[in-house]
């Protein structure tokens, strides 16, 4: 392998930044607010994003629910067939 043209411990030039530049920041706009302040913010936000989702109509619910309990017993009386299968399959087999 080639080696490598910079160092770890000698930091090029352009990496250094002046001191001014330097500011750490602690916290930022919420150190300047309480507990019970961001907690009311948050919960503001959540019904903010609440009010954007779009419901769906009973219609649609009902269609929806009606969906997934076919396919619920769908699935349900396929295992049962791969079960009840699997299970004469196994007597067979082994007596």
């Amino acid at each position: 392998m080639a080696d490598a043209v910079g160092s770890i411990d000698t930091p090029d030039a352009q990496d250094e930044v002046p001191e001014a530049q330097k500011k750490s920041r602690k916290g930022g706009k919420r150190a300047k607010k309480g507990p019970l302040k961001r907690l009311a913010l948050f919960y503001r936000q959540i019904v903010a994003e609440l009010r954007k989702v779009v419901w769906p109509t009973r219609g649609q619910l009902t269609t929806y629910t009606m969906v997934v309990i076919v396919f619920v017993v769908i699935m349900i009386g396929l295992v049962t067939v791969i079960d009840y299968g699997l299970d004469h399959a196994a007597k067979y087999v082994f007596g």
